[in-house]
Protein backbone atom coordinates (compact mmCIF):
# COMPACT_ATOMS: atom_id res chain seq x y z
CA UNK A 1 0.00 0.00 0.00
CA UNK A 2 2.99 2.67 0.59
CA UNK A 3 4.44 1.59 -2.25
CA UNK A 4 1.32 2.30 -4.39
CA UNK A 5 -0.11 5.09 -2.81
CA UNK A 6 2.53 7.23 -0.94
CA UNK A 7 0.42 7.41 2.43
CA UNK A 8 3.39 8.75 4.55
CA UNK A 9 4.13 11.65 2.13
CA UNK A 10 0.84 12.33 1.96
CA UNK A 11 0.26 12.29 5.94
CA UNK A 12 -2.35 10.00 5.91
CA UNK A 13 -2.98 6.32 6.87
CA UNK A 14 -4.83 2.84 5.43
CA UNK A 15 -7.48 3.40 7.83
CA UNK A 16 -7.99 6.64 7.09
CA UNK A 17 -8.29 6.44 3.54
CA UNK A 18 -11.03 3.62 3.52
CA UNK A 19 -12.97 5.69 5.74
CA UNK A 20 -12.85 8.30 3.46
CA UNK A 21 -13.36 5.93 0.72
CA UNK A 22 -16.90 4.09 2.11
CA UNK A 23 -17.76 8.15 3.01
CA UNK A 24 -17.42 9.35 -0.49
CA UNK A 25 -19.35 6.58 -1.74
CA UNK A 26 -21.81 6.89 1.16
CA UNK A 27 -22.99 10.22 0.11
CA UNK A 28 -22.95 9.34 -3.92
CA UNK A 29 -24.37 5.88 -3.26
CA UNK A 30 -27.67 7.36 -4.72
CA UNK A 31 -26.64 7.45 -8.27
CA UNK A 32 -26.74 3.96 -8.37
CA UNK A 33 -30.82 3.75 -8.43
CA UNK A 34 -31.07 7.18 -9.86
CA UNK A 35 -29.35 6.84 -13.07
CA UNK A 36 -30.97 3.62 -14.36
CA UNK A 37 -34.36 5.61 -13.66
CA UNK A 38 -33.73 8.78 -15.67
CA UNK A 39 -32.07 6.63 -18.28
CA UNK A 40 -34.79 4.59 -18.32
CA UNK A 41 -37.65 7.12 -17.36
CA UNK A 42 -38.12 5.00 -14.11
CA UNK A 43 -38.32 1.76 -15.70
CA UNK A 44 -40.62 2.52 -18.19
CA UNK A 45 -38.45 0.99 -20.89
CA UNK A 46 -38.13 -2.44 -19.43
CA UNK A 47 -36.90 -3.81 -16.55
CA UNK A 48 -34.08 -5.16 -18.51
CA UNK A 49 -32.53 -1.84 -19.89
CA UNK A 50 -33.17 -1.06 -16.28
CA UNK A 51 -30.62 -3.71 -14.76
CA UNK A 52 -28.46 -2.70 -17.43
CA UNK A 53 -28.09 0.47 -16.85
CA UNK A 54 -27.78 -0.31 -13.27
CA UNK A 55 -24.47 -2.64 -13.44
CA UNK A 56 -23.11 -0.08 -16.19
CA UNK A 57 -23.22 2.35 -13.60
CA UNK A 58 -21.76 0.30 -10.76
CA UNK A 59 -18.90 -1.26 -13.57
CA UNK A 60 -17.90 1.91 -15.16
CA UNK A 61 -17.71 4.20 -11.86
CA UNK A 62 -15.31 1.67 -10.61
CA UNK A 63 -13.54 1.49 -13.39
CA UNK A 64 -12.98 5.25 -13.54
CA UNK A 65 -12.18 5.48 -10.08
CA UNK A 66 -9.85 2.38 -10.31
CA UNK A 67 -8.10 4.62 -13.25
CA UNK A 68 -8.41 7.80 -10.63
CA UNK A 69 -6.27 5.38 -8.05
CA UNK A 70 -3.90 4.11 -9.89
CA UNK A 71 -3.25 6.58 -12.70
CA UNK A 72 -3.54 10.20 -10.59
CA UNK A 73 -3.47 8.43 -7.01
CA UNK A 74 -5.77 11.06 -5.88
CA UNK A 75 -9.09 10.34 -3.62
CA UNK A 76 -11.57 11.56 -6.54
CA UNK A 77 -14.55 9.35 -7.03
CA UNK A 78 -16.26 8.82 -10.64
CA UNK A 79 -19.67 7.78 -11.61
CA UNK A 80 -21.89 9.00 -14.90
CA UNK A 81 -22.70 12.43 -13.86
CA UNK A 82 -25.85 14.15 -12.82
CA UNK A 83 -27.45 16.70 -15.46
CA UNK A 84 -25.49 14.82 -18.13
CA UNK A 85 -27.56 12.01 -17.67
CA UNK A 86 -31.13 13.37 -17.86
CA UNK A 87 -29.62 15.19 -20.68
CA UNK A 88 -28.67 12.09 -22.15
CA UNK A 89 -32.24 10.45 -21.10
CA UNK A 90 -33.62 13.82 -23.23
CA UNK A 91 -31.51 12.79 -26.13
CA UNK A 92 -31.85 9.50 -26.74
CA UNK A 93 -36.08 10.42 -26.57
CA UNK A 94 -35.38 12.70 -29.15
CA UNK A 95 -33.66 10.53 -31.69
CA UNK A 96 -36.51 8.09 -30.86
CA UNK A 97 -39.02 10.33 -32.55
CA UNK A 98 -36.84 11.99 -35.06
CA UNK A 99 -35.88 8.35 -36.42
CA UNK A 100 -38.63 6.24 -35.59
CA UNK A 101 -36.52 3.81 -33.70
CA UNK A 102 -37.42 2.35 -30.18
CA UNK A 103 -36.10 3.60 -27.38
CA UNK A 104 -33.63 0.61 -26.70
CA UNK A 105 -32.62 1.38 -30.15
CA UNK A 106 -32.03 4.99 -30.00
CA UNK A 107 -30.01 4.37 -26.34
CA UNK A 108 -27.75 2.45 -28.24
CA UNK A 109 -27.35 5.20 -31.12
CA UNK A 110 -26.76 7.70 -28.14
CA UNK A 111 -24.20 5.70 -26.77
CA UNK A 112 -22.02 6.69 -30.05
CA UNK A 113 -21.96 10.49 -28.49
CA UNK A 114 -20.16 9.13 -25.57
CA UNK A 115 -18.23 7.03 -26.99
CA UNK A 116 -16.44 9.57 -29.39
CA UNK A 117 -16.91 12.04 -26.24
CA UNK A 118 -14.26 9.68 -24.41
CA UNK A 119 -11.80 9.11 -27.10
CA UNK A 120 -11.67 13.05 -27.49
CA UNK A 121 -10.88 13.76 -24.02
CA UNK A 122 -8.58 10.79 -24.03
CA UNK A 123 -6.22 12.39 -26.99
CA UNK A 124 -6.63 16.04 -25.39
CA UNK A 125 -5.60 14.54 -22.19
CA UNK A 126 -2.10 12.26 -23.86
CA UNK A 127 -1.59 15.97 -25.51
CA UNK A 128 -1.87 17.90 -22.56
CA UNK A 129 -4.40 20.37 -24.14
CA UNK A 130 -7.13 19.79 -21.11
CA UNK A 131 -3.88 20.73 -19.02
CA UNK A 132 -3.33 23.59 -20.60
CA UNK A 133 -6.83 24.95 -20.64
CA UNK A 134 -7.30 24.14 -16.86
CA UNK A 135 -4.41 26.45 -16.99
CA UNK A 136 -5.79 29.12 -18.70
CA UNK A 137 -8.53 29.66 -16.49
CA UNK A 138 -7.32 32.79 -14.51
CA UNK A 139 -6.57 32.34 -10.81
CA UNK A 140 -9.17 34.08 -9.28
CA UNK A 141 -11.61 32.32 -11.36
CA UNK A 142 -10.12 29.01 -9.91
CA UNK A 143 -9.79 30.16 -6.41
CA UNK A 144 -13.51 30.63 -6.52
CA UNK A 145 -14.67 27.62 -7.94
CA UNK A 146 -14.18 25.79 -4.63
CA UNK A 147 -16.48 28.05 -2.74
CA UNK A 148 -19.12 27.81 -5.49
CA UNK A 149 -19.14 23.80 -5.28
CA UNK A 150 -19.46 24.46 -1.21
CA UNK A 151 -22.81 26.23 -2.26
CA UNK A 152 -23.83 23.87 -4.69
CA UNK A 153 -22.99 21.21 -2.11
CA UNK A 154 -25.29 23.17 0.70
CA UNK A 155 -28.05 23.57 -2.27
CA UNK A 156 -28.32 19.73 -3.28
CA UNK A 157 -27.94 19.43 0.68
CA UNK A 158 -30.49 21.50 1.64
CA UNK A 159 -32.64 21.52 -1.77
CA UNK A 160 -33.06 18.41 -3.85
CA UNK A 161 -31.21 15.87 -2.21
CA UNK A 162 -33.91 16.54 0.89
CA UNK A 163 -37.35 16.42 0.71
CA UNK A 164 -40.25 14.29 0.81
CA UNK A 165 -42.64 12.66 -1.94
CA UNK A 166 -45.74 12.43 -1.36
CA UNK A 167 -48.63 9.97 -3.42
CA UNK A 168 -51.94 10.88 -4.38
CA UNK A 169 -54.62 8.51 -4.71
CA UNK A 170 -55.11 9.68 -8.61
CA UNK A 171 -51.78 8.35 -8.89
CA UNK A 172 -49.81 11.40 -9.36
CA UNK A 173 -47.08 12.32 -6.91
CA UNK A 174 -45.80 15.67 -5.42
CA UNK A 175 -42.65 16.48 -4.76
CA UNK A 176 -41.43 18.83 -1.51
CA UNK A 177 -38.53 20.26 -0.37
CA UNK A 178 -36.60 21.60 2.86
CA UNK A 179 -35.61 25.06 1.86
CA UNK A 180 -38.52 26.35 -0.13
CA UNK A 181 -41.56 24.52 1.77
CA UNK A 182 -40.83 23.78 5.03
CA UNK A 183 -38.28 26.64 6.11
CA UNK A 184 -39.96 28.95 3.15
CA UNK A 185 -43.35 28.76 4.44
CA UNK A 186 -45.05 31.99 6.23
CA UNK A 187 -45.46 29.41 9.25
CA UNK A 188 -45.79 26.25 10.35
CA UNK A 189 -49.85 25.94 10.15
CA UNK A 190 -48.91 26.85 6.09
CA UNK A 191 -46.17 24.13 5.86
CA UNK A 192 -47.93 21.31 7.01
CA UNK A 193 -51.12 22.73 5.09
CA UNK A 194 -49.60 22.86 1.67
CA UNK A 195 -47.74 19.40 2.64
CA UNK A 196 -50.19 17.52 3.77
CA UNK A 197 -49.63 13.94 4.14
CA UNK A 198 -46.04 14.44 3.67
CA UNK A 199 -45.40 17.18 6.46
CA UNK A 200 -44.32 14.55 9.15
CA UNK A 201 -41.59 12.92 6.87
CA UNK A 202 -40.46 15.88 6.11
CA UNK A 203 -40.56 17.05 10.13
CA UNK A 204 -38.33 13.59 10.66
CA UNK A 205 -36.23 14.39 7.33
CA UNK A 206 -35.44 18.15 8.97
CA UNK A 207 -34.65 16.79 12.31
CA UNK A 208 -32.70 14.00 10.91
CA UNK A 209 -30.71 16.08 9.07
CA UNK A 210 -29.41 18.69 11.62
CA UNK A 211 -28.92 15.97 14.30
CA UNK A 212 -26.08 14.77 11.39
CA UNK A 213 -24.69 17.32 10.59
CA UNK A 214 -24.17 18.73 14.23
CA UNK A 215 -22.90 15.55 15.11
CA UNK A 216 -20.19 15.48 12.14
CA UNK A 217 -19.48 18.81 13.69
CA UNK A 218 -19.42 17.71 17.47
CA UNK A 219 -17.16 14.66 16.07
CA UNK A 220 -14.93 16.80 13.94
CA UNK A 221 -14.31 19.21 17.17
CA UNK A 222 -12.94 16.27 19.04
CA UNK A 223 -10.54 15.30 15.84
CA UNK A 224 -12.37 11.92 15.65
CA UNK A 225 -11.20 10.24 12.15
CA UNK A 226 -14.11 9.60 10.26
CA UNK A 227 -16.79 12.09 11.53
CA UNK A 228 -18.55 12.45 8.54
CA UNK A 229 -19.21 9.07 8.11
CA UNK A 230 -20.04 8.62 12.30
CA UNK A 231 -22.37 11.26 11.48
CA UNK A 232 -23.93 9.91 8.74
CA UNK A 233 -24.80 6.67 10.71
CA UNK A 234 -26.47 8.08 13.20
CA UNK A 235 -28.34 10.09 11.12
CA UNK A 236 -29.46 6.51 9.41
CA UNK A 237 -30.08 5.10 12.48
CA UNK A 238 -32.40 7.98 13.67
CA UNK A 239 -34.32 8.36 10.95
CA UNK A 240 -35.11 4.57 10.42
CA UNK A 241 -36.06 4.71 14.11
CA UNK A 242 -38.28 7.53 13.75
CA UNK A 243 -39.87 5.57 10.17
CA UNK A 244 -40.78 2.98 12.49
CA UNK A 245 -42.09 4.85 15.64
CA UNK A 246 -44.09 7.26 14.07
CA UNK A 247 -44.84 5.89 10.76
CA UNK A 248 -45.19 2.66 11.83
CA UNK A 249 -43.23 1.23 8.55
CA UNK A 250 -40.49 -1.46 8.68
CA UNK A 251 -37.19 0.47 6.57
CA UNK A 252 -35.75 -2.94 5.70
CA UNK A 253 -38.86 -4.12 4.46
CA UNK A 254 -37.91 -3.88 1.08
CA UNK A 255 -34.65 -6.66 1.84
CA UNK A 256 -37.39 -9.20 2.31
CA UNK A 257 -37.72 -9.57 -1.20
CA UNK A 258 -34.87 -7.74 -2.58
CA UNK A 259 -32.80 -10.28 -5.45
CA UNK A 260 -28.64 -10.03 -4.76
CA UNK A 261 -27.83 -11.81 -7.85
CA UNK A 262 -26.23 -9.62 -10.41
CA UNK A 263 -28.76 -9.34 -14.03
CA UNK A 264 -25.71 -9.75 -15.97
CA UNK A 265 -27.94 -11.74 -18.56
CA UNK A 266 -29.42 -8.57 -18.78
CA UNK A 267 -26.52 -6.49 -19.32
CA UNK A 268 -25.74 -8.50 -21.89
CA UNK A 269 -28.32 -8.85 -23.98
CA UNK A 270 -29.37 -4.69 -23.53
CA UNK A 271 -26.36 -2.56 -23.28
CA UNK A 272 -22.61 -4.34 -23.29
CA UNK A 273 -20.80 -3.48 -26.25
CA UNK A 274 -24.24 -2.76 -28.00
CA UNK A 275 -23.11 0.77 -29.28
CA UNK A 276 -24.88 1.19 -32.51
CA UNK A 277 -22.59 3.40 -35.19
CA UNK A 278 -25.81 2.36 -38.13
CA UNK A 279 -28.11 3.79 -36.16
CA UNK A 280 -26.27 6.86 -35.40
CA UNK A 281 -26.30 8.15 -38.78
CA UNK A 282 -29.36 8.44 -39.36
CA UNK A 283 -29.31 11.75 -36.93
CA UNK A 284 -28.05 13.58 -39.23
CA UNK A 285 -24.18 15.28 -39.09
CA UNK A 286 -25.44 18.57 -38.18
CA UNK A 287 -26.92 17.24 -34.97
CA UNK A 288 -24.03 14.21 -33.96
CA UNK A 289 -21.50 17.12 -34.18
CA UNK A 290 -23.86 19.82 -32.10
CA UNK A 291 -24.34 17.22 -29.51
CA UNK A 292 -21.00 16.28 -29.03
CA UNK A 293 -19.75 19.42 -28.62
CA UNK A 294 -22.41 20.18 -26.19
CA UNK A 295 -21.45 17.08 -23.90
CA UNK A 296 -17.64 17.73 -24.29
CA UNK A 297 -18.30 21.10 -23.13
CA UNK A 298 -19.72 20.40 -20.08
CA UNK A 299 -18.79 17.75 -18.68
CA UNK A 300 -14.89 19.25 -19.57
CA UNK A 301 -15.82 22.05 -17.41
CA UNK A 302 -17.57 20.26 -15.08
CA UNK A 303 -14.45 17.60 -14.23
CA UNK A 304 -12.00 20.82 -14.19
CA UNK A 305 -14.00 22.63 -11.55
CA UNK A 306 -14.43 19.66 -9.48
CA UNK A 307 -10.41 18.37 -9.35
CA UNK A 308 -9.37 22.09 -8.58
CA UNK A 309 -12.41 22.91 -6.21
CA UNK A 310 -12.06 19.41 -4.36
CA UNK A 311 -8.15 19.62 -4.61
CA UNK A 312 -8.13 23.20 -3.79
CA UNK A 313 -9.79 22.30 -0.23
CA UNK A 314 -7.40 19.26 0.46
CA UNK A 315 -4.50 21.42 -0.23
CA UNK A 316 -2.96 19.71 -3.22
CA UNK A 317 -2.57 22.44 -5.36
CA UNK A 318 0.87 24.23 -6.08
CA UNK A 319 1.62 27.76 -5.59
CA UNK A 320 0.35 28.85 -8.99
CA UNK A 321 -2.96 27.25 -8.17
CA UNK A 322 -2.13 23.79 -10.28
CA UNK A 323 -3.05 20.21 -9.09
CA UNK A 324 0.10 17.83 -9.50
CA UNK A 325 -0.72 14.91 -11.79
CA UNK A 326 -3.99 17.00 -13.99
CA UNK A 327 -2.82 15.26 -16.68
CA UNK A 328 -3.53 11.61 -15.44
CA UNK A 329 -6.54 12.75 -13.25
CA UNK A 330 -8.10 13.75 -16.49
CA UNK A 331 -7.24 11.01 -18.81
CA UNK A 332 -8.77 8.69 -15.75
CA UNK A 333 -11.80 10.84 -16.28
CA UNK A 334 -11.84 10.04 -20.35
CA UNK A 335 -11.25 6.21 -19.41
CA UNK A 336 -14.07 6.03 -17.21
CA UNK A 337 -16.09 8.17 -20.17
CA UNK A 338 -15.17 5.69 -22.63
CA UNK A 339 -16.25 2.54 -20.70
CA UNK A 340 -19.87 4.02 -19.76
CA UNK A 341 -20.46 4.18 -23.37
CA UNK A 342 -19.33 0.41 -23.82
CA UNK A 343 -20.87 -0.91 -20.75
CA UNK A 344 -23.96 1.23 -21.20
CA UNK A 345 -24.32 4.72 -19.29
CA UNK A 346 -23.87 8.13 -19.51
CA UNK A 347 -20.88 10.10 -19.41
CA UNK A 348 -18.56 9.35 -16.49
CA UNK A 349 -17.07 12.29 -14.53
CA UNK A 350 -15.45 13.03 -11.43
CA UNK A 351 -18.23 13.09 -8.60
CA UNK A 352 -18.49 16.40 -6.43
CA UNK A 353 -19.27 14.10 -3.69
CA UNK A 354 -15.78 13.53 -3.38
CA UNK A 355 -14.95 16.56 -1.46
CA UNK A 356 -16.62 14.27 1.59
CA UNK A 357 -13.70 12.19 1.46
CA UNK A 358 -11.76 14.43 1.33
CA UNK A 359 -12.94 16.14 4.78
CA UNK A 360 -12.92 12.74 5.74
CA UNK A 361 -9.26 12.32 5.76
CA UNK A 362 -9.00 11.12 1.68
CA UNK A 363 -5.75 11.89 0.24
CA UNK A 364 -4.70 9.34 -2.07
CA UNK A 365 -6.07 6.96 -4.67
CA UNK A 366 -6.73 3.93 -1.99
CA UNK A 367 -9.92 6.80 -1.32
CA UNK A 368 -10.79 6.06 -4.66
CA UNK A 369 -10.29 2.53 -4.77
CA UNK A 370 -11.65 1.89 -1.86
CA UNK A 371 -15.10 3.48 -3.28
CA UNK A 372 -14.54 1.28 -7.00
CA UNK A 373 -14.08 -1.80 -5.23
CA UNK A 374 -17.56 -1.07 -3.09
CA UNK A 375 -19.10 0.10 -6.44
CA UNK A 376 -18.44 -3.48 -7.57
CA UNK A 377 -19.51 -5.36 -4.58
CA UNK A 378 -22.85 -3.34 -5.19
CA UNK A 379 -23.78 -5.46 -8.14
CA UNK A 380 -24.03 -7.86 -5.25
CA UNK A 381 -25.54 -5.51 -1.99
CA UNK A 382 -27.24 -2.48 -4.20
CA UNK A 383 -30.36 -3.57 -1.70
CA UNK A 384 -28.39 -2.35 1.11
CA UNK A 385 -26.96 1.18 -0.52
CA UNK A 386 -30.60 1.84 -1.19
CA UNK A 387 -32.12 1.96 2.11
CA UNK A 388 -29.62 4.89 3.02
CA UNK A 389 -31.67 8.04 3.70
CA UNK A 390 -31.40 11.21 1.98
CA UNK A 391 -31.62 13.13 5.10
CA UNK A 392 -28.35 11.75 6.29
CA UNK A 393 -26.24 12.11 2.89
CA UNK A 394 -27.75 15.75 3.77
CA UNK A 395 -25.85 16.17 6.47
CA UNK A 396 -22.45 15.50 4.58
CA UNK A 397 -22.98 17.41 1.92
CA UNK A 398 -24.01 20.98 4.22
CA UNK A 399 -20.99 20.20 6.50
CA UNK A 400 -18.69 19.76 3.29
CA UNK A 401 -20.08 23.05 1.66
CA UNK A 402 -19.67 25.06 4.74
CA UNK A 403 -16.00 23.95 5.06
CA UNK A 404 -15.55 24.52 0.96
CA UNK A 405 -16.86 28.43 1.80
CA UNK A 406 -13.62 28.31 4.07
CA UNK A 407 -11.65 28.93 0.66
CA UNK A 408 -13.22 32.64 -0.04
CA UNK A 409 -10.66 33.86 2.13
CA UNK A 410 -7.91 33.67 -0.73
CA UNK A 411 -9.81 35.83 -2.71
CA UNK A 412 -8.74 39.20 -3.40
CA UNK A 413 -12.23 41.31 -2.47
CA UNK A 414 -10.56 44.78 -3.76
CA UNK A 415 -9.92 43.69 -7.30
CA UNK A 416 -13.26 43.47 -8.93
CA UNK A 417 -11.79 40.88 -11.80
CA UNK A 418 -11.49 38.21 -8.81
CA UNK A 419 -14.98 39.40 -7.05
CA UNK A 420 -17.18 39.61 -9.75
CA UNK A 421 -16.54 36.08 -11.29
CA UNK A 422 -16.50 35.14 -8.09
CA UNK A 423 -19.68 36.43 -6.40
CA UNK A 424 -21.35 35.17 -10.45
CA UNK A 425 -20.39 31.18 -9.77
CA UNK A 426 -21.43 31.80 -6.07
CA UNK A 427 -24.94 32.17 -7.74
CA UNK A 428 -24.60 30.46 -10.80
CA UNK A 429 -23.54 27.27 -9.69
CA UNK A 430 -26.22 25.93 -7.01
CA UNK A 431 -28.88 27.78 -9.04
CA UNK A 432 -28.23 26.34 -12.50
CA UNK A 433 -26.91 22.99 -11.16
CA UNK A 434 -23.86 23.08 -13.67
CA UNK A 435 -20.01 23.75 -12.61
CA UNK A 436 -19.25 23.99 -16.40
CA UNK A 437 -22.21 26.47 -16.49
CA UNK A 438 -20.62 28.33 -13.56
CA UNK A 439 -16.70 28.71 -15.14
CA UNK A 440 -18.03 30.08 -18.00
CA UNK A 441 -19.72 32.92 -16.69
CA UNK A 442 -17.43 33.29 -14.99
CA UNK A 443 -14.74 33.37 -17.70
CA UNK A 444 -17.09 35.42 -19.84
CA UNK A 445 -17.24 37.68 -16.91
CA UNK A 446 -13.37 38.07 -16.34
CA UNK A 447 -12.72 38.53 -19.83
CA UNK A 448 -15.35 41.68 -20.40
CA UNK A 449 -13.70 43.51 -17.36
CA UNK A 450 -10.28 42.52 -18.12
CA UNK A 451 -10.64 44.72 -21.55
CA UNK A 452 -12.99 47.24 -20.13
CA UNK A 453 -10.64 48.43 -17.98
CA UNK A 454 -7.61 48.44 -20.47
CA UNK A 455 -5.94 45.00 -19.19
CA UNK A 456 -7.09 43.33 -22.42
CA UNK A 457 -3.18 41.81 -22.35
CA UNK A 458 -3.07 40.69 -19.04
CA UNK A 459 -5.62 37.67 -20.50
CA UNK A 460 -4.56 34.80 -22.20
CA UNK A 461 -5.49 33.68 -25.66
CA UNK A 462 -6.41 30.92 -24.57
CA UNK A 463 -9.07 32.40 -21.95
CA UNK A 464 -10.38 34.68 -24.64
CA UNK A 465 -11.30 31.44 -26.93
CA UNK A 466 -12.52 29.94 -23.94
CA UNK A 467 -14.97 33.10 -23.18
CA UNK A 468 -16.20 32.55 -26.76
CA UNK A 469 -17.28 29.54 -26.95
CA UNK A 470 -18.93 29.84 -23.91
CA UNK A 471 -20.75 33.05 -25.55
CA UNK A 472 -21.67 30.43 -28.52
CA UNK A 473 -23.29 28.34 -26.32
CA UNK A 474 -25.23 30.32 -24.45
CA UNK A 475 -26.73 32.33 -26.91
CA UNK A 476 -26.47 30.70 -30.43
CA UNK A 477 -29.36 28.94 -30.16
CA UNK A 478 -29.19 25.97 -33.13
Amino acid sequence: MEKLFQLKKNGTTVRTEVIAGLTTFMTMAYIIALNPNLLTNFGAEGLDLWNGVFLATCIASAIGSLCMAFLANKPFVMAPGMGLNSFFALVTANIAMMTGMTYLESFRSALVIIFIEGIVFVTLSIFNVREKIVQAIPLGVRLGIGPAIGLMLMNIGFGSNAGVFVFNEDGSSSQFFVMRDFFGALTATSAKETMGSGHGMMVLTVITMFIGLFTIIALDHKKIKGSVLYGMLVASVIYWAGEGIFFGTNPFESLKTASFVPPFADLASTTLFKIDFAGFAKIGWFTIITLIVTFCIIDMFDTIGTLVGTASRANMLDENGNMPKMKEALLSDAIGTISGSLTGTSTVTTFVESASGVEAGGRTGLTALTSAVIFLLCMFIAPLAAIIPAAATSSALIYVGILMLGNLKAIDFTDLSQLLPCGIMLLAMPISGSIGHGIGLALISYTVIKVLTGKRKEVSVLTYVLSAIFLVKFFLAI
